[in-house]
């Protein structure tokens, strides 16, 4: 699962040492992408969401999802040329992933799924009219405050995957309580924020004429963090119906 949007974070479409300047990159063929890889992600999560209500073990695709992500995503992340192949594999992967998540979460609590795509997708709308119209601009200083936030997040994830194998947890962080509620929050908080910074890097380096390519590999890394948004968006909704059971 991402914990962060590792992929256009800081200078990696810097990094990259060929450019053909005949093919630039640009907002709208990110845009474009971007979009692609939604259709791609839904319908993949639409096919094992088929397979839960029809009665189908669909436990299976959570490993697939959760280790293709990883194998998909860190190539991906330090060779950007590929991103226009593995891009559509990471999202599809996710997708399995995710529907099958989605119709156990459904099924336990009606309406938490729809719930979730809503709140997804507003953040996502509101956080992108606060970036174009730079009422909140990136500055180094935003920048690194959610960076610090991003890391703690993982770091924290990272321990309780390790206590996990011996049958513990880092304390509050799954809890249905007020406490457990409030941390959701606050990572949903900073999940959304890493968009601003998704944006920024996707709008200089467009400008800057990077390489055609890296329009899909802009489109990864939004991915990556609306992936991530949605997975903790629906955590905190099944948080809150399993706290009024």
């Amino acid at each position: 699962m991402a914990l962060r949007n590792p992929v256009i974070y800081g200078n990696r479409f810097e990094r990259s040492p060929d450019h053909d300047y005949g093919q630039s990159m640009t907002l709208a063929g990110a845009a474009g992408k971007a979009l692609i890889l939604t259709v791609l992600l839904v319908a993949s999560a639409a096919y094992t969401w088929y397979l839960f209500v029809n009665g189908e073990d669909v436990s299976g695709f959570l490993k697939v999802g959760l280790i293709g992500s990883l194998v998909i995503a860190l190539p991906t992340i330090f060779f950007p040329r590929i991103s226009p192949f593995t891009a559509p594999l990471y999202v599809i992967v996710n997708g399995l992933l995710y529907g099958a998540v989605s119709a156990m979460g459904e099924y336990l609590y009606p309406g938490v799924v729809m719930n979730a795509i809503l709140i997804t997708l507003s953040l996502f709308l509101i956080t992108l009219f606060l970036y174009a119209t730079r009422i909140i601009r990136v500055t180094p200083g935003l920048v690194a405050a959610i960076s610090i936030a991003t890391l703690a997040i993982a770091l924290t994830y990272l321990v309780n995957l390790v206590l996990s194998f011996f049958g513990m947890s880092v304390p509050y962080i799954h809890d249905t309580g007020w406490v457990g509620i409030a941390i959701s929050a606050f990572v949903i908080v900073i999940a959304t924020s890493n968009l601003l910074i998704d944006f920024s890097n996707i709008e200089q380096y467009a400008n800057e004429g990077r390489p055609k390519y890296m329009e899909w590999y802009g489109a990864f890394g939004l991915m990556v963090t609306i992936i991530w948004m949605y997975f903790e968006i629906l955590r905190l909704l099944t948080k809150l119906a399993s706290s009024r059971n």
